[in-house]
């Protein structure tokens, strides 16, 4: 659980590296700064320790960065990843004060925000994802903005968790067994796999699976 000015997050977040590979090329950032909270998915191209590298020189510039627009991560992830094999990503910055929620994805990495009343699903919000590859070839940056509402769902996944996941969500689980839920039924074992939930409660609120 993040808290940021009073503002709660609620957040799981569930991977399997490719089969036989040691480690996984994929990262995720969760991280809290002044205005907000920045939520990332990283896929490093292709798997195994140089997709990792990548992934993880992403994920710090990131971190470190924080506070910038999506535009400006990304352009940022682009001249750090220059000459490694590069990496797909979405970002999403949730605007907690003014309850907004801006998001940028380049690459395959799925982001969805599920709205629920009573944690039956009501709409979906799909991220739309632009062709290329960080460190290699950029496409157009335009991000997205959209209203952020109470106990609505943001979630990422990468290439390795197979599509449709959120056709079939139950959301009346808290973040982490929702991810753990996608990756057991949609990691389908030909990639690196990630699925990172976060749920927005509202000030100083606490989670009821009844009501969120």
């Amino acid at each position: 659980m993040v808290n940021v000015a009073g503002h709660v997050v609620r957040w799981g977040v569930a991977q399997a590296p490719f089969p036989h590979e040691r480690e996984s090329g994929d990262r995720y950032v969760v991280q809290p700064c002044a205005d907000g909270l920045l939520l990332a998915a990283v896929d490093g191209t292709g798997h195994g320790t140089e997709a990792a590298i990548a992934a993880t020189m992403a994920a710090a510039t990131l971190r470190s960065f924080a506070h910038e627009s999506p535009i400006a991560l990304v352009l940022r992830c682009h001249d750090e990843l220059k000459g490694t094999r590069g990496a797909v990503m979405t970002v999403v910055f949730l605007h907690l004060s003014n309850r907004t929620l801006t998001w940028l994805g380049v690459g395959n990495v799925e982001a969805v925000v599920c709205h629920a009343i009573g944690g039956k699903m009501t709409t979906v919000d799909r991220a739309l994802l632009r062709a290329g590859v960080i460190g290699y070839q950029l496409p157009v940056l335009r991000s997205e903005m959209l209203p952020l509402n109470l106990h609505d769902t943001v979630i990422l996944a990468t290439d390795g968790v197979k599509p449709g996941f959120e056709e079939t969500l139950d959301l009346t689980g808290d973040p982490q067994s929702i991810a753990d839920d996608i990756l057991a039924r949609y990691g389908g074992g030909v990639d690196d796999a990630l699925v990172l939930v976060a749920r927005y409660l509202g000030r100083d609120a606490t989670e009821s699976p009844a009501t969120a």
